[in-house]
């Protein structure tokens, strides 16, 4: 088996292990900044 094949289907492991976790801390922070940022314009 050539190493450099082992190595693409490693990357692509890794990239979506990473991808994963970064568009969730993304999406996270978007949310909590609105939820931050709504709470303080209209308080209950």
């Amino acid at each position: 088996m050539d190493p450099i094949l082992a190595a693409k289907v490693w990357h692509y492991w890794i990239g979506i292990a990473i991808l994963m976790p970064a568009l969730l801390a993304v999406l996270f922070t978007v949310i909590g900044y609105l939820v931050k940022v709504t709470s303080k314009k209209y308080p209950r």
